[in-house]
């Protein structure tokens, strides 16, 4: 039987209440908390352009249905499945709209300007090779490695235990390794 997420630390859960009473300090606490999650998951089925613009809409999509929200514990999850699926309507709606085949946009975090092609490059071709994991590790993997978020801010962001983040950073960058290796990266 999987076990619970774990229950949100109580400064979140006294957060949301105040959000979903009005404040609106609350709520941008939440963000300024929560917003490198979000970016994290929403890059994983978005280009790095698209990832920003999800991450603003499901906070868009938070603020209007936290009321909905029934206990507070449960808001890393909830966010989390809001931005999953924000991001799969996303992509959804632009292989719709795409009549033309166009090149693939940039993977990843904007680069810097002084960012030479070949570092870019490699940056694409890792983020592609992280994209190929299943969701658990994938995911875990870009909060760790793009979003730079610790193993304990990751649990306390999604919810998940210490040893299942460990778990899933152990057991990603394990099946990271050969396809870096496959695509002549260190």
């Amino acid at each position: 039987m999987p076990t619970p997420p774990r229950a949100a630390p109580d400064d979140t859960c006294g957060l949301v209440q105040a959000a979903q009473g009005g404040d609106r300090t609350a709520f941008a606490q939440l963000y300024t908390a929560f917003a490198r999650v979000v970016h994290g998951l929403a890059l994983a089925s978005c280009g790095s352009r698209e990832a920003e613009d999800v991450t603003q809409e499901v906070f868009v999509k938070a603020f209007a249905q936290l009321g909905t929200l029934r206990d507070p514990a449960a808001f890393p999850a909830w966010l989390g499945t809001l931005a999953r699926s924000t991001a799969i309507d996303r992509q959804r709606q632009r292989q719709r709209q795409r009549t033309t085949s166009l090149a693939e946009e940039p993977l990843g975090r904007e680069p810097r300007p002084d960012t030479n092609l070949e570092q870019r490059d490699a940056s694409a071709a890792a983020l592609a090779c992280i994209r190929r994991l299943p969701d658990t590790y994938r995911d875990t993997l870009l909060l760790r490695l793009v979003e730079g978020l610790s193993g304990p801010e990751i649990a306390a962001r999604t919810g998940m235990t210490h040893g299942s983040v460990r778990v899933n950073l152990t057991r990603g960058m394990a099946l990271l390794r050969p396809l870096l290796a496959q695509e002549g990266l260190p």
